[in-house]
């Protein structure tokens, strides 16, 4: 089953530039595995050494956080959109 895969800017170029790939996948682990195998060093960017997503790594499934669906056993449907967000941090408060 093919599904959308919507990379974020920082992980493009283990994409080759791609914003958006296709693999087949059941489930968001299954998807993990497939990115990897397509796209070398994406698993290491998305989890930890123990296998566990990154805490500041955010999975939607159509726009759904997997947190609060079933985690990495998240079944996923042929057309499925998911999309792989990283925590944004940093910056300024602006004031002087």
């Amino acid at each position: 089953m093919a599904i959308r895969v919507q990379i974020p800017a920082p992980l493009r170029l283990l994409t080759r530039g791609a914003a958006e790939v296709s693999v087949e996948a059941s489930d968001v682990a299954g998807l993990i595995e497939a990115l990897q195998q397509n796209h070398p060093g994406l698993r290491d960017r998305l989890c930890d050494a123990a296998g566990e997503l990154r805490s500041y790594i955010r999975i939607f499934v159509n726009e759904e956080d997997i947190r609060f669906l079933q985690q990495e056993a998240t079944p996923l449907r042929n057309g499925d959109l998911v999309s792989i967000v990283p925590a944004i941090a940093g910056g300024r408060s602006g004031r002087a």
